[in-house]
């Protein structure tokens, strides 16, 4: 079989992922004694993957999340005040179902704009389209905007987002 042009064929019509686990398997010895669908299902799962990760990386992009935190890093022993329990219902996103918003208030140093982070980066893979504000600079944004003209079009990409 002649693998460089099937795999050249793939990455022309957009399924970059699975030639790379084309490439893969091909140099695994061991894959060989997998069945033809066995070995189709981790090309078209990787095809999947790749396309999830990508799709993840533009909204992490888009997003414009100034620290890279994740929730499953939150140290709760910190003493910010934070409830577990409202920390959890929030980590779960059915606020954002619901079309509410959230502020995040409190001294300065407790993690205010990590947790941010960290509830943004969730709320990503969660597939769900994030944009990351700090409110003085959003009004700035807002009032340079409305200056400008753009006004209406940044509105509407406030709106947009999840």
């Amino acid at each position: 079989m002649l693998t460089h042009p099937t795999e050249q064929r793939l990455v022309t019509l957009g399924l970059a992922g699975m030639a790379k686990a084309l490439e893969e398997q091909r140099r695994q010895p061991d894959v060989a004694a997998l069945a033809f669908e066995e070995r189709l299902a981790l090309l078209v799962d990787r095809e999947a993957i790749e396309r999830e990760n990508k799709r993840l990386g533009s909204r992490l992009k888009f997003a414009g999340l100034r620290q890279t935190a994740i929730v499953e890093d939150t140290d709760m022993k910190v003493a910010r005040g934070l409830d577990k329990t409202l920390f959890a219902k929030l980590i779960a996103g059915d606020w954002i179902t619901r079309h509410q918003n959230l502020a995040i208030i409190g001294k300065t140093g407790l993690g205010k704009s990590w947790l941010a982070c960290a509830l943004g980066h969730k709320a990503c893979r969660d597939d769900r389209s994030v944009l990351y504000h700090r409110v003085p600079r959003l009004f700035d944004a807002l009032a340079l905007a409305r200056g400008d003209g753009r006004h209406a079009r940044l509105l509407k990409i406030l709106s947009r987002v999840d």
